[in-house]
Formats: structure tokens, C-alpha cells, sequence
């Protein structure tokens, strides 16, 4: 295939495979069946799911060229400035798409008289202020529009990745459409339909991207941009398994459901997908290398990258169809709702047992998925480190280990079954998310070892090690390690989050409860990193400082706890005193013994911080003895006989005055 050629067919093959297999699935399954009452008609029905499918290729293009761009490509180069004009051309697709998609949403769900009159236009701008499904539309649509002026206006480096995170946070709004409101589970549904939106863009985009630029890429740089596509698309994939296999555990539930239209249709995405990755795995293991020899090769690895474009585009369409066709099974909710339904949207749960803390799961995919691959590629790092013969040492990677199976028990154990009825062990996490999991991660030095075991760049790119050193040596970083701006955020951000709105929106808000749990790990991360972190950090205190910091959080922490105690009414009373709890302490007890977990067995780590300054001291001092008296040995105490001949003279000096 001419590579000009390429950049027109290979778009052309995703967008024709992906709307064929779309109107195929949507006759299938149903998702374009007239309704019975209130049908908008045959153009809102079919144009609906065509305009997201638009809206989802639009968007790999935009998320997937920026993603792969910044670890394949080099700024101020011909190959980054078609990278970001594809991506401009993208995000307007995207922004019409989903502009088209708000208001055909619009027409779908209130049916009304098209007209040019003010009780129309009144209408659809309060469904797209007021309603939720209509403020997605309209944000997704926004932020499409900036990110067009953007990726048309940006060429740097850092601009490039301020870019490529408003895309990717561009998305998270879809995610919370489709079935994910309806099911049972819609959290964890919610959560892994953004994980699948995000991922497949990356993995889409970055093909899309080789295609665009090929015809100004260098021949001989080729095999380099593909294979560093292939690591990037392997993790997206991954992730894309994991989510849908998630999304379509709840939205079917029963294995007879796989006999359905939804059933079927979800069947083509699977083996599509399984497609993709067997041919992924073949062809890049095979062909890559190959292409640094081989023209032929070459050519042949085009070829396969349009079939793989088709097959992107029979999973694109299917998936397109899925969010419009009915599950099988969907679960009935109750007519008359708990008090902890209309909250929690789920039921509350049995009383907390002993055993409860060992058998009670509720799995936050998110934060699953986050230690997975952190414990993945760290031990990937230290495998390659004793590879090379380099040495790593163990309690590092054990410390490293046990934070993130602690972080994967606190966000998806006991602690998260219970914490929304329970102020206590919402407590008993916090303390373990700010202060316990942050000592261990801290301890295994993860930028040490992947300044040691990532692989160094040096053809103008920017690679994972790049990208980690840039991000802890920029301005921002040298700020956020400073000791007391880090002690700050430590202390200040327990006090703001609840004793202001934030607790409540982490409780009423799933993306609320996210933001709460990554900002404790933050905040305590940039704490304990300050006191005993084994990185480097522009500037540490004396270890008498560092203690004396320690002692005054120490107290401000302990004054909290007791704050807590003294509380005389419920923190968001509407909450914990609304839950129709029969079980366990009141509400009122339940709050104070929070308080007393936070002021005492929170202590806990602090106390341990404390003692690892200690011994880190100790150990400071011990070495300094030993290199001064290293200095002496092979100096032959030359200091000290100039020393002491100084005295010598000075006090002949003295005798001689005296005389």
C-alpha cells in the first residue's frame, strides 16, 4: 500500500467495517426497534448509535495519536506536527459527533415538535444544563472543542502532555452512560466502561497514528516507532480484556445469556478482539524485526496493519451496538427502596464479624488494575537489574509488594464494604491509605530503580524513564517535596476534607471517593518520601528537623482525632444517621470511636516514621565517623599533625611575646 494512500484507506477501511458491522448489530439485537410509546423515529433510533460510533473513532484518534505520540515520536520534527494535526482534525470529528449525539439524545428522549420556536430551544437547554445525561454531551462536547484548538496550537513536549490528559479526562463522561446507570453493580460497571473507552482509544489511535506518519518517517526509524507502539498497545489491550470482561460479567450475569442478541453481537467484539491480539502478538514478533532488513517485510507489515484496522472496526461497531441493545437479564430494582439503597445504591450489608474482615469483597477494579501493573513492572525492573548482573535489594521489592496488595485490600476489602456505613472504618482506611501503604511504597524506591532499570533513550524521544526523571525534577515536583509543603498537605488536607463539602461529595460521588483515595495516597507519599524516602528529592531536612516536623504533625494529628471525638453532632449526618442501621453502635459512638482510631492507632505509622529517622540518623552519623576515619588512615592524620603543629607555633608565639 503507497504510504499518502494509506493515510485515506486505512481510515476508510475502520470507518466502513465499523458502521456495516453497526447497522448489522443494531438489526440483530434490537438497539433500533421503533418503540411503542414515544418513538422519535427511524432518524433519532439509527442516527443515535452512528453518531457515537463517530464519537468513539473520533476520540481514539484524538487520545491514541497524543498517548503513543509522546513515547514514540520527537518534538520539533515534521512526524510530531502531522501527529498533532491528525490529532486537530480528530477532536473536531469528535466535537461534531458528540454535539450531534447530545441533541439526537435529546430527540430520543423527549420526542418533541422540531421548530425553530423558543419553547424548543428552552427545552434542549435545559436538558443539557439540567439533566445529567445532557451536561455529558455538553462537557464532552466542550472539551472537544478546546482540545481541537489545542492540538492545533501545541508542539512541545509539556504541551503535548497537558493536551493528551484533557483528552483522556475528555472521555471519563461517556463512561458513565449506557447501561452502566441501570445495572446493579454501577460503580464497578461505570468504572470499567471508562477503563474500555480509554484503553481502546489508546490501542485504536496509536494504529491510526503509524498510518499517518509514515510518509514522513524515516525508514530506518520505523521498526523503532512500531515496536515502541506494540508495548503501549499490549498494555491497552490488557487493560481492554479486563474491563470488558468485567462490563460483560455484570451486564450478563447468567451464562444462558450468551444465547441472546446481546449475547452474540458481544460474541463478534470477543473474537475480534482475540483476533486482534493473536495477530498483534504474531506480527510484531515475527515482522518487526524483520523490517530493519527487509523491504518486503516492510510492506507486509502494512498489509496486516489494514486488516487489523477492519478488524478494529468490526469491534468498534459491535461495541457501538452493545451500548444500544437491551441486556438479557437486567435487574429489577426494588419498588421501595432501603434508606442505604437510596444512598449507596446497594443494599446494607450484614453485620461486621470477625470473619467479615477476611471474607467481605467489593473489588474497586481502578485501584485493582493500578497495583497490578505497578507490582508487574517492578518486578519486571528488578528481573531485568539481576539479568544484567546488577543487584536489588529484596526488602525493597517485599516492602514494595505488600503496599500495593494493602492498597488492593483497603480499596476493594472490608474497608470498602463497610466504610459508607460505617464513619469508623471509613477512618481505619484513611489511615491506612495517608500513612501505612505510603511507608511501604516509599520504602521500595521505585524511581531509583526505574532510573536504573528503564532503558535510557537516545534518539530524541521520550521514553518512561524520560518521562519519570522530567516529572521529578520539574518546578512543580521541587515544590510538592519540599518538607513543609509536603507536611502541609499532609496535615492541611485532613483538616479541609472534613470539616468542609469535600467528605460529602466523596461520599454521594463515585468520581468524589476516587479523588479521595488517590489524594490521601499522594499526600501521604509526598510526607513520608520527605522524612525517610530513599529517591532523590531536591531537598531534605537535617534529621533533627525531620524529627521535630514529625512531632509537630504528630500532635496536629492527635488534635484531630480528638476534634472528632468531641464532635456533639453526626459529620454529614444526612449520611451516616439516614443509613436504617440495625446492627452495631449508633451512628453518634460509631463517629467517636473514628475519632479514637485517628488519634491513636493512626499514631501508629507516625511513631514508626519516627524510629526509621531515628535509626536513619544513627546510621548518617555512624557513616561519617567511618569515612572521616577512612580520610585520616589514608592521609596518615595529616589534619591533625598540621593541627597540632599550629598549636606549637602559636604557643611559641605567646613565649616569645611574653620575652
Amino acid at each position: 500500500m503507497n504510504p499518502r494512500s494509506s493515510r485515506v484507506a486505512g481510515p476508510a477501511i475502520l470507518v466502513v467495517v465499523a458502521v456495516i458491522v453497526l447497522v448489522w448489530a443494531l438489526g440483530f439485537g434490537g438497539g433500533a426497534a421503533e418503540l411503542s410509546l414515544g418513538d422519535a423515529g427511524p432518524v433519532a433510533r439509527w442516527g443515535l448509535p452512528v453518531a457515537k460510533l463517530f464519537v468513539n473513532l473520533a476520540a481514539a484518534g484524538m487520545v491514541g495519536v497524543l498517548v503513543t505520540a509522546l513515547f514514540t515520536l520527537r518534538a520539533g520534527e515534521r512526524e510530531l506536527d502531522v501527529a498533532m494535526d491528525s490529532a486537530s482534525i480528530s477532536a473536531a470529528v469528535f466535537t461534531v459527533a458528540a454535539g450531534a449525539t447530545g441533541f439526537l439524545t435529546f430527540i430520543s428522549v423527549f420526542n418533541p415538535e422540531l421548530n425553530a420556536g423558543p419553547q424548543f430551544g428552552t427545552q434542549l437547554g435545559r436538558f443539557l444544563v439540567e439533566l445529567e445525561v445532557g451536561r455529558t454531551w455538553l462537557i464532552t462536547t466542550v472539551a472537544g472543542a478546546a482540545l481541537t484548538v489545542f492540538t492545533f496550537a501545541v508542539r512541545s513536549w509539556v504541551g503535548t502532555l497537558l493536551v493528551a490528559v484533557l483528552a483522556v479526562a475528555s472521555l471519563v463522561p461517556m463512561g458513565t452512560q449506557g447501561h452502566s446507570g441501570d445495572d446493579a453493580f454501577h460503580h464497578e460497571a461505570m468504572m470499567a466502561l471508562i477503563l474500555h473507552i480509554i484503553c481502546a482509544a489508546v490501542w485504536l489511535g496509536g494504529l491510526l497514528l503509524l498510518i499517518a506518519i509514515r510518509p514522513v518517517l524515516d525508514r530506518r526509524r520505523i521498526p523503532d516507532v512500531v515496536a515502541r507502539y506494540s508495548s503501549i498497545a499490549l498494555v491497552a489491550f490488557v487493560l481492554v480484556a479486563v474491563s470488558g470482561t468485567v462490563r460483560a460479567a455484570i451486564g450478563l450475569q447468567e451464562w444462558p445469556a450468551l444465547l441472546s442478541p446481546y449475547g452474540a453481537i458481544l460474541g463478534v467484539k470477543v473474537i475480534a478482539l482475540i483476533g486482534l491480539g493473536l495477530l498483534g502478538v504474531w506480527y510484531r514478533a515475527r515482522l518487526v524485526g524483520r523490517m530493519r532488513e527487509s523491504g518486503a517485510a516492510s510492506r507486509a507489515f502494512w498489509t496486516l496493519i489494514a486488516f487489523e484496522l477492519a478488524l478494529m472496526g468490526v469491534a468498534s461497531g459491535a461495541a457501538a451496538a452493545l451500548a444500544r441493545t437491551p441486556t438479557p437479564n437486567p435487574v429489577p430494582l426494588p419498588e421501595i427502596p432501603s434508606p442505604s439503597e437510596r444512598l449507596t445504591g446497594a443494599p446494607l450489608p450484614p453485620e461486621l464479624t470477625i470473619e467479615r474482615w477476611v471474607t467481605a469483597w467489593n473489588v474497586d477494579l481502578l485501584w485493582a488494575v493500578v497495583a497490578g501493573f505497578a507490582v508487574f513492572f517492578y518486578l519486571a525492573g528488578v528481573w531485568r537489574l539481576r539479568r544484567r548482573g546488577d543487584s536489588w535489594p529484596v526488602s525493597r521489592t517485599i516492602m514494595w509488594v505488600a503496599g500495593m496488595l494493602l492498597l488492593v485490600w483497603v480499596t476493594g476489602g472490608v474497608i470498602n464494604v463497610y466504610q459508607d456505613y460505617l464513619f469508623s472504618m471509613h477512618m481505619v482506611g484513611h489511615m491506612l491509605l495517608t500513612m501505612a501503604i505510603p511507608v511501604l511504597l516509599v520504602a521500595g524506591a521505585p524511581v531509583t530503580l526505574a532510573a536504573r532499570a528503564i532503558r535510557k533513550r537516545d534518539d530524541g524521544t521520550r521514553g518512561g524513564r524520560e518521562w519519570i526523571l522530567w516529572a521529578v525534577h520539574s518546578p512543580v515536583a521541587r515544590v510538592l517535596t519540599n518538607p513543609f509543603v509536603a507536611a502541609g498537605l499532609f496535615i492541611g488536607a485532613l483538616w479541609i476534607f472534613y470539616f468542609t463539602g469535600l467528605f460529602r461529595w466523596s461520599l454521594y460521588d463515585h468520581f468524589g471517593h476516587q479523588w479521595m483515595v488517590a489524594h490521601f495516597l499522594i499526600t501521604g507519599y509526598l510526607f513520608v518520601q520527605s522524612l525517610i524516602g530513599l529517591d532523590p528529592v531536591p531537598w531534605r531536612l537535617p534529621y533533627a528537623g525531620r524529627l521535630l516536623l514529625l512531632i509537630g504533625i504528630m500532635a496536629m494529628h492527635a488534635f484531630f482525632g480528638i476534634a472528632i471525638m468531641m464532635q456533639s453532632g453526626l459529620v454529614v449526618a444526612e449520611w451516616f444517621g439516614a443509613m436504617g442501621r440495625t446492627w452495631g453502635v449508633t451512628p453518634l459512638e460509631d463517629q467517636y470511636i473514628g475519632g479514637g482510631i485517628a488519634w491513636s492507632i493512626g499514631e501508629i505509622p507516625t511513631l514508626i516514621l519516627a524510629i526509621t529517622v531515628a535509626i536513619q540518623w544513627s546510621r548518617s552519623d555512624a557513616r561519617e565517623t567511618k569515612r572521616r576515619d577512612r580520610h585520616a588512615d589514608r592521609t596518615g592524620e595529616a589534619e591533625l599533625d598540621a593541627y597540632n603543629a599550629r598549636l606549637r607555633e602559636l604557643a611559641m608565639r605567646d613565649t616569645r611575646d611574653r620575652k
